[in-house]
């Protein structure tokens, strides 16, 4: 079942990268006491996550956090190895933080896995953004096929 607006988030450890390498990080660590955006994509380096999605969220950083987000986070089902290195070659995304979902266990949990194999990706995340307060969803914006429009940094700014 998918995770509703209202739900909190479930308990999952998951990968930051950080220039220490990948360091372990609970989803209370991430979402306890804290306003949150989060957005998701299928997949590191992929055309429209780093041409559109990624950008948005660090051109947009400084509204986000303006209108009270605490922290900016992007989730994928990738390794902590190759968030890392995404983040590196990203000018201008120090302030969001990346996080690998390696095995998908968040994402299973929050029932927003997407059948990638046809594209030779396996199983990995549907692409969304979610404003998270205390570790309840207050807003969930889900890509329908391919779609990249409700999840932009600009969507979720509007409503906060």
């Amino acid at each position: 079942m998918t995770i509703q607006i209202g739900d909190k988030i479930p308990a999952a450890t998951l990968a930051a990268a950080t220039a220490d390498g990948p360091k372990p990080i609970s989803t209370d660590d991430i979402f306890a006491g804290k306003t949150v955006a989060l957005f998701a994509v299928p997949g590191a380096f992929t055309p429209t996550c780093s041409a559109r999605h990624l950008p948005g969220y660090v051109d947009n950083g400084a509204a986000l956090k303006a209108k009270g987000v605490d922290t900016i986070a992007c989730l994928s089902v990738n390794d902590a190895f190759v968030m890392g290195a995404w983040k590196k070659s990203t000018e201008g995304a120090d302030d969001i933080l990346f996080l690998a979902d390696g095995s998908g266990d968040l994402t299973k949990a929050l029932g927003l896995t997407l059948d990638a194999t046809g594209f030779g990706m396996g199983e990995r995340s549907q692409r969304y953004s979610m404003l998270v307060k205390d570790g309840v969803v207050t807003e969930l914006n889900i890509e329908q096929g391919g779609e990249f429009k409700v999840s932009s940094a600009e969507h979720l700014l509007a409503q906060l």
